[in-house]
């Protein structure tokens, strides 16, 4: 098997969480503009597994190299499950993740402190070198803070709180061992040792 991955973004934040995990396997893992591949996917799946599966197919086709990609997002209990898919895009294509946080905490300000609960979930999609798509999911439940707590993470880790601390406050191998991504990410790991 080849030892590189591509993985279908160029989010460097999950770029950096998925080579921390891979490369004590020995996995190199490149973003696709590393590898040459500066294409931007539509994500019209209505399922963190169905955008993850349309990055995936995308790269491959071009590359036919192993491919992983992943869709991941927070759903909020008392917004009906928002923001969901729409995750990156909620306050708009080009909104900041202060302003993302900052429409989630103003649609839930009446929100009971019984009201807050919430998950990230991730779907994964691995193909490998023969076309084999493979798919791994996690989650994490949480709540929502009533204000943004902590300086590190990315995206809406500052409002979500686990066990009472927000992602945005743990070291990146604090998040990786109970995160979403960290779930997913693992499993899959369990994949690759036993399928190499």
């Amino acid at each position: 098997m080849s030892r590189t991955i591509i993985l279908a973004t160029n989010n460097q934040n999950k770029v950096s969480e998925i080579k921390a995990v891979l490369a004590p396997l020995g996995i190199e893992v490149l973003s696709q503009s590393e590898a040459g591949y500066n294409i931007s996917v539509e994500e019209t799946g209505t399922t963190f597994e169905e955008n993850a599966i349309l990055k995936a197919r995308a790269i491959y086709k071009i590359s036919h190299t192993p491919v992983m990609s992943d869709d991941s997002g927070l759903e909020v209990d008392f917004l009906n499950g928002e923001p969901g898919v729409h995750s990156s895009r909620y306050a708009g294509e080009d909104a900041t993740n202060d302003e993302k946080m900052d429409k989630v905490l103003n649609k839930m300000k009446n929100a009971g402190d019984n009201e807050r609960t919430a998950r990230f979930r991730c779907a994964i999609c691995f193909i490998d070198e023969d076309g084999e798509e493979h798919i791994f999911e996690g989650k994490c439940e949480g709540i929502i803070a009533k204000e943004k707590i902590g300086e590190s993470g990315f995206g809406y880790d500052p409002i979500f709180l686990y066990n009472g601390v927000s992602f945005a406050s743990m070291t990146k191998e604090e998040k990786n061992k109970v995160s979403h991504r960290g779930n997913a990410v693992n499993r899959f790991v369990e994949f690759l040792k036993l399928k190499y």
